[in-house]
């Protein structure tokens, strides 16, 4: 287990070098976990050629780290950067956010040619999220809609290649994006409900089986997601792919449900005295 999560390190140490080498400062500080497993798993599908390289960082100045990089390591910067580009233009014309008008302009020269090449996938990144941005104007309540804006966000950036694996991806990338936006959703909606937000759990949130709905409804996008990925030949760092689809993803969630409980007990302490 050991090896695996410095192996799984150097493939994320690897995406940030490549965002800051092909992006600047500004696209390092896109990177995501996301887009990570994104390597291991098309990495590991297409068997592609992968180099092994030390270096130092920002955040690891003093000792050199290794880095795992490759084609795919390239492709999923592009993507990382487009995604934080379109969110940094959302928060400009949703709240007018000064940080979301800086970014969106700083990136928008190398957004551009990413978009020349990947036409397809910017396509479906754009229209995902002012899909996404139409339901929450309209503070749409239906969950499996909205989460499924990011589902077919996620499942495009899954197509590296056009070729029989497609409808696999597609389907693996789908489950993949809902249980991340629902997830999210999950976390934020204490926040948002103080500070009168959109999300669309709070329609559920007051019902008695709230938290075991957003359990099972989380559980069965990762259950699909697991499915799908079972179906691919994969080989190569397979005991990486299936801890995070079977026990990593989950780590967001068991962290919100212990801060939850403490906060509950230290409510009850309180009241108690």
């Amino acid at each position: 287990m050991v090896e695996c999560y410095y192996k799984y390190k150097a493939y994320y140490c690897g995406l940030c070098r490549m965002l800051k080498e092909k992006y600047g400062f500004l696209g390092q500080m896109t990177l995501t976990y996301d887009m990570t497993f994104a390597i291991v798993l098309l990495t590991s599908l297409y068997e592609s050629d992968t180099a092994l390289s030390k270096h130092h960082c920002i955040v690891h100045p003093v000792q050199k780290h290794e880095m795992l990089q490759n084609e795919i390591t390239e492709y999923t910067a592009a993507m990382n950067v487009i995604l934080a580009y379109y969110h940094f233009e959302d928060d400009w014309k949703d709240d007018k956010s000064l940080s979301g008008l800086a970014g969106s302009a700083l990136l928008n020269r190398k957004v551009r040619n990413i978009i020349r090449q990947y036409p397809v996938q910017s396509d479906a990144i754009r229209n995902s999220l002012k899909q996404l941005q139409q339901y929450e104007a309209e503070r749409a309540t239906d969950i499996d809609l909205v989460s499924g804006c990011f589902g077919r966000l996620m499942e495009e950036l899954f197509l590296y290649r056009k070729d029989h694996w497609e409808p696999t991806l597609r389907r693996l990338g789908f489950y993949l994006g809902k249980f991340i936006y629902l997830m999210d959703a999950y976390e934020d909606l204490p926040e948002d409900l103080k500070e009168n937000r959109y999300n669309p759990l709070r329609s559920v949130c007051e019902q008695e089986d709230y938290e075991e709905r957003c359990y099972q409804m989380m559980l069965m996008m990762m259950g699909e997601c697991s499915a799908e990925f079972e179906k691919l030949p994969c080989l190569l760092d397979a005991d990486i792919l299936r801890n995070i689809l079977y026990s990593g993803v989950w780590a967001k969630y068991n962290k919100i449900q212990k801060k939850r409980k403490e906060e509950r007990e230290q409510n009850h302490d309180n009241g108690s005295l």
